[in-house]
């Protein structure tokens, strides 16, 4: 379910349902790719970094909420420890307003909470996710995260846009091409500031603000290793336009 929320910048341009990610699946790619959390148990915060690219949920066992005696809504035991996670998806490129979205986790401690750095796992009585982006809340129940999966490309997001940013900043002004209708020519930069397995979503920063365009795949990905031909089939779909464009990338 999602709640609208104030939003500092302008909406991304809309796309159809099946070219991008669902909600339940943004969690599980954050979670997945997440370098540091922050966890707070009880009330007492602690930082975590370095996770080493290692999906959260493989330490955390995730269990549905059982009922209270008395309360047919399954309401958590309050004598249980509560537990929080947090983590903040950044852009890995230095665009404008580089927060992506805020994930956090809730729930209580079925075991005692075990340090990332162990290796060892925790159990959780699951409450519920919350995905906080520019367009408002989303909340995640159990049956939706267990039936997402993170993206092929969560893990690797990160190197493959500053390689194309840092390598290749010609052909993100190319890519601009497939944008319509085209930038005006107040947008002073252009970079990419996401990619899953249905497309690239280009930053278009103006003198004012900003806005993001996504351009989709041909097809969704299922692998990592279908990334170089969807990508270049972009390449190649941009360079058959024939109106140029000279925007800075």
């Amino acid at each position: 379910m999602r709640m609208s929320g104030a939003s500092a910048t302008p909406a991304a341009d809309p796309a159809p349902a099946a070219a991008r990610p669902t909600d339940a699946e943004r969690v599980r790619s954050v979670l997945a790719a997440a370098h540091s959390m922050t966890v707070v148990v009880d009330g007492l915060r602690t930082e975590v970094r370095h996770l080493d690219d290692s999906d959260v949920l493989g330490r955390l066992h995730l269990h549905p909420a059982a009922p209270a005696a008395g309360n047919p809504l399954g309401a958590l035991d309050d004598e249980r420890p509560s537990i929080r996670l947090e983590f903040t998806d950044i852009a890995p490129t230095p665009a404008r307003d580089r927060v992506r979205a805020r994930v956090t986790v809730l729930g209580r401690l079925l075991t005692p909470y075990a340090e990332a750095s162990s290796g060892d796992s925790t159990c959780v009585e699951y409450g519920q996710a919350i995905l906080e982006t520019s367009e408002g809340f989303s909340y995640i129940d159990l049956a939706e995260l267990d039936a997402a999966c993170p993206d092929p490309l969560a893990p690797y997001e990160a190197g493959m846009l500053t390689h194309l940013l840092d390598d290749h900043p010609d052909l993100v002004t190319l890519l601009l091409r497939l944008v319509d209708p085209l930038p005006a020519t107040g947008v002073l930069r252009a970079l990419p500031v996401a990619l899953d397995r249905y497309g690239i979503t280009l930053r278009l920063e103006e003198r004012r603000g900003h806005r993001d365009v996504r351009l989709p795949f041909p097809s969704p990905l299922d692998h990592v290793e279908q990334s170089g031909a969807q990508i270049q089939a972009l390449f190649s779909a941009a360079r058959r336009r024939s109106h140029r464009n000279t925007l800075p990338a």
